[in-house]
């Protein structure tokens, strides 16, 4: 009841494209975070350097970058923009680093500033499903298994239980998919404050930006397809129920 084989069918490609991507950007992050940009400015440096033309790169209507602070945070790669507070949190490695990989990570998260001064319409999204997933992410399994065990003790209404848990476990897809046209365009928009403000030049340089950033969007395409897969799989359990029930 509690595992099929047919799991590991759906999830272990899955998986490794998982691993495959996190592998990409590790070693896309390693090999550029070992050159030096031409500007010599850190990542924080390279990130406020921006927000002070903050004007010069935010659409019209925007509110600007002026309320954007910077902060530091813990860990590796665990840099982040926070719209609650309006602040731009960068882990050591990036804050620190003259590096072109730093710089590239920095102006990532100062596009998610960006957007939500932008008022850009995937992010605002995105942030409107955040409480869906956090109930979904715990109660849809629940609810899927609640209905496997229902059905295995013949109660006609345990697939509607399960259908219920798919159809809430499904909000981390949904998820899922919002977020990567968010991170994307969060990458060109990095990818463009960069190049026109003169911080990253050469096309070394442009190159180095472009891989950590590509490398970084392939995880979030292979979050989706986890994402899918998983819930693809939940559908045709639930699916085999509904056949069993019948017969």
């Amino acid at each position: 009841m509690f595992f099929n084989p047919m799991y590991l069918c759906f999830m272990i490609p899955a998986f490794l494209l998982m691993a495959a991507a996190s592998w990409y950007v590790k070693s896309a992050y390693n090999k550029w975070s070992k050159v030096r940009a031409t500007s010599g400015l850190t990542g924080a440096q390279a990130a406020q350097r921006l927000i002070q033309n903050a004007p010069y790169y935010v659409n019209e209507g925007g509110d600007g970058l002026r309320d954007v602070r910077i902060a530091g945070i813990g860990g590796e790669l665990s840099d982040n923009y926070d719209p609650r507070t309006k602040t731009l949190n960068l882990s050591p490695g990036v804050a620190n680093s003259p590096s072109v990989a730093a710089i590239a990570v920095a102006a990532h998260e100062l596009g998610h500033a960006m957007q939500d001064s932008d008022g850009y319409l995937p992010m605002r999204l995105r942030s409107a499903l955040v409480p869906a997933v956090n109930i979904g992410s715990t109660l849809g399994w629940i609810l899927i298994i609640a209905g496997l065990f229902l059905n295995s003790m013949h109660f006609v209404w345990g697939v509607n239980v399960a259908w219920v848990g798919v159809l809430v476990f499904s909000a981390g897809a949904v998820f899922a998919l919002a977020t990567l046209p968010v991170e994307l365009n969060a990458s060109a928009r990095a990818k463009r404050m960069l190049v026109q403000s003169g911080i990253i030049q050469g096309e070394e340089e442009q190159r180095g930006v472009n891989n950590v950033l590509n490398a970084a969007a392939l995880t979030y395409v292979a979050g989706l397809v986890t994402a899918v897969m998983q819930l693809l799989y939940y559908v045709m359990l639930v699916s085999g129920m509904g056949g069993r029930r019948r017969s």
